[in-house]
């Protein structure tokens, strides 16, 4: 009996520390499940500002609409009827008043999967509690509380407005829900800075009794919520409601399929304005096409065509390969490279040219003797430098990259169409910040879109202009700026320059490579350039993609150019030269 007593001593000894020591953790956690009532304080997204602090996105009140099936006296195909068209009444209105969407919506489509919808929600009558409807506004809870039906109750959440409507969709992306249910940024500046926008949920633990009721002298812990960062851009929204306004007007002038205009500091690399039309509003994007929600401008890339001699024409300048005044004397016609013909854009020729005329002309053939004059080699190597090959770095989540051919997969014809843009892909971030790189003195930023972080507390994070690597040498910047300030002022676009202003530019018309061969009547037209000259006030780059008006840079994409740097100068207070 002793040896009996002795070891159920033992074992309730060795029970007893158990669960005291090794599982005291878990059991306090399993009590306070008992007696701990657990309530999320959420914390609110960070805004989203312009470079005059204006808000572009902020937070507002809306409501989770949820029901009790067990509560509800009504079919449930009833209160689908009555509750979608409340629910869509926000989202068809907006879709209506966009000119953005792709193509145009049917309204009873869409009210017939809504319904289909909330009655497959219903349809899981073995729940107690189904949540319907998300981000409901104010507005729309009310007409649903007017219809009095027992059962369906609401939950204040918050959701993403937009004062300023569709504006710089693209650049800040919207808010959708992931996996679990919770707020999380897609695409733009929402998906690339998700983390310091979203902050950091705080919590509070109330003792509780046996029923749930909180008890009032039982005691409390409590984690405060830490509110999302703020973003302070560069995007000037004077500049960018000009940019959106004349692309919208252009792409259905030219009966292009799409386009894209993007103005750069060169100072400083900061985006200044971004555009893409056809867009959508990022306050209602879940009822716009997913193929819209895309950059296009970073995630998709083309072909350059002539918009791209300025950067080989750069690189022969900066090894003094040539200078403006070099004469070609392999321009007379056409040239033959690995049985590859070569001919001009306009099937002229320009025997004893020299390289500014190469430019004034856009001429593939002169160009052609150019990459020739620098090397194969050095050629490659000032791509990779002016950024083509490699994303930039941009703060925006969809960038896109392809990489430069491996130097050794080179082939003489790659040397050759590569120096008038045909035969390498690039994305127009790339070739924008290129351009600033040429338009301040050769020294490349890294593109940013965020100027200042703003924390919580209020203290400020300065985003500080970041320097890549010089390209060229200010005096080479120099010089080309010349030399495309005369391809502006007796280039094919001439008729639509602003008079009085020196402006640096050159156009671009590539084909479209599809299945191993060009489409013959598809182009991409485009156009770069820079302001005043002499000292840029800003770059800029407009793509208009398959323009059916005429296939021409000269006669789409730079007249679109000029038609924005006019409000610019405006703007600016930049006045003419007498």
């Amino acid at each position: 009996m002793f040896l009996a007593f002795c070891l159920a001593f033992i074992a309730i000894l060795s029970r007893l520390f158990y669960w005291q020591i090794l599982a005291s953790e878990k059991l306090a956690i399993e009590a306070q499940k008992q007696y701990g009532q657990k309530n999320i304080i959420f914390s609110l997204r960070g805004e989203i500002k312009a470079n005059d602090n204006a808000t572009l996105v902020t937070n507002q009140t809306a409501y989770l609409v949820y029901v009790n099936p067990k509560k509800i006296k009504i079919p449930p195909g009833q209160l689908a009827d009555q509750l979608a068209p409340i629910f869509l009444e926000d989202k068809i209105t907006d879709q209506e008043s966009t000119e953005s969407s792709k193509s145009n919506f049917d309204k009873k489509d869409i009210m017939e999967k809504e319904i289909e919808r909330i009655k497959k929600s219903l349809s899981k009558t073995n729940l107690e509690w189904i949540a319907l409807k998300h981000k409901v506004e104010k507005t729309s809870l009310e007409k649903i509380k007017s219809l009095g039906i027992e059962g369906v109750d609401f939950e204040e959440e918050s959701k993403r407005f937009y004062p300023e409507s569709s504006m710089a969709a693209h650049l800040l992306g919207f808010v959708g829900s992931d996996a679990n249910g919770e707020d999380k940024g897609y695409f733009g500046l929402e998906g690339f800075y998700d983390y310091e926008l979203k902050g950091r949920s705080g919590f509070t633990i109330a003792e509780k009794d046996a029923r749930g009721a909180p008890i009032i002298l039982g005691g409390t812990e409590q984690i405060e919520a830490i509110n999302g960062r703020n973003m302070i851009l560069h995007l000037d929204r004077t500049v960018q409601f000009i940019v959106e306004k004349k692309l919208r007007e252009a792409v259905i002038r030219y009966g292009a399929k799409e386009g894209s205009v993007a103005i750069m500091d060169p100072k400083t690399g900061g985006i200044i304005a971004l555009s893409n039309f056809p867009s959508y509003a990022g306050g209602n994007w879940q009822s716009f096409d997913s193929g819209l929600y895309k950059n296009p401008f970073i995630a998709d890339t083309f072909e350059p065509g002539s918009i791209f001699k300025t950067f080989v024409m750069a690189a022969a300048l900066n090894e003094n390969a040539v200078k403006p005044e070099t004469i070609c004397n392999k321009c007379s016609g056409p040239r033959i490279v690995n049985d590859f013909t070569i001919k001009t854009w306009n099937s002229k020729y320009y025997p004893g040219t020299s390289m500014t005329e190469v430019l004034e002309h856009s001429d593939n053939v002169g160009m052609v003797f150019v990459g020739e004059k620098l090397g194969g080699e050095k050629l490659i190597s000032y791509l990779q430098n002016f950024g083509f090959g490699q994303p930039t770095g941009i703060d925006l989540e969809e960038e896109t990259n392809v990489p430069l051919r491996p130097k050794n997969e080179w082939r003489p014809i790659d040397l050759a169409t590569v120096t008038f843009g045909q035969g390498i892909a690039v994305t127009g971030i790339q070739t924008l910040t290129a351009v600033a790189a040429i338009a301040n003195g050769g020294k490349l930023f890294k593109p940013h879109v965020v100027a200042r972080i703003q924390n919580d507390n209020g203290s400020i994070i300065e985003i500080k202009p970041k320097l890549t690597r010089q390209v060229i040498k200010p005096a080479t910047s120099k010089v080309l700026t010349e030399m495309m300030v005369n391809a502006v002022d007796k280039g094919e676009a001439r008729f639509a320059k602003p008079k009085g202003y020196r402006i640096a530019g050159k156009t671009g018309t590539a084909q479209i490579p599809i299945a191993g061969h060009y489409d013959p009547t598809k182009t991409i037209a485009s156009f770069i350039g820079f302001a005043p000259a002499d000292d840029p006030k800003f770059v800029m780059l407009t793509i208009l993609r398959e323009p059916t008006s005429s296939p021409w840079g000269s006669e789409t994409a730079a007249p679109l150019f000029f038609d924005i740097t006019k409000e610019l100068f405006t703007y600016y207070k930049i006045a003419p030269e007498p």
